[in-house]
């Protein structure tokens, strides 16, 4: 395989058949890696930003809890007993109050 390319390279094959497949190759990483990873950044920061005192919340720790207090970069949560915990606006991973909403409609009315 090496010795083919090095020989193709020898046999001065055009610029032109090298860059299409490099170009390619970029833009197929481009669509399939970056696009959405920016997507899902986008994403999770209008979800903070939406995020309101007294909405119920997942961290990234997979810690449940209700958002008591907010400040630029942190988040004070409450969860069970009482305890108080202040997390980074980073750690928060589902706003559970809006996940809970589409099941609770989805339930079959007895």
């Amino acid at each position: 395989m090496i010795s083919t390319i090095i020989l193709q390279a020898a046999g001065g094959s055009s610029m032109l058949s090298t860059l299409v497949p490099m170009v390619l190759i970029m833009v197929v990483f481009y669509f399939f890696m970056i696009r959405p990873q920016v997507k899902k950044a986008k994403d999770h920061k209008k979800l903070v930003e939406d995020l309101k005192k007294g909405d119920k919340i997942v961290t990234t720790a997979g810690i449940h809890g209700r958002i008591v207090d907010m400040n630029d970069t942190t988040f004070l949560i409450e969860v069970e007993g009482g305890t108080k915990i202040r997390f980074d606006k980073t750690a928060i991973s589902l706003d559970a109050t809006k996940a809970a909403a589409p099941k609770a409609a989805e339930a079959p009315k007895a």
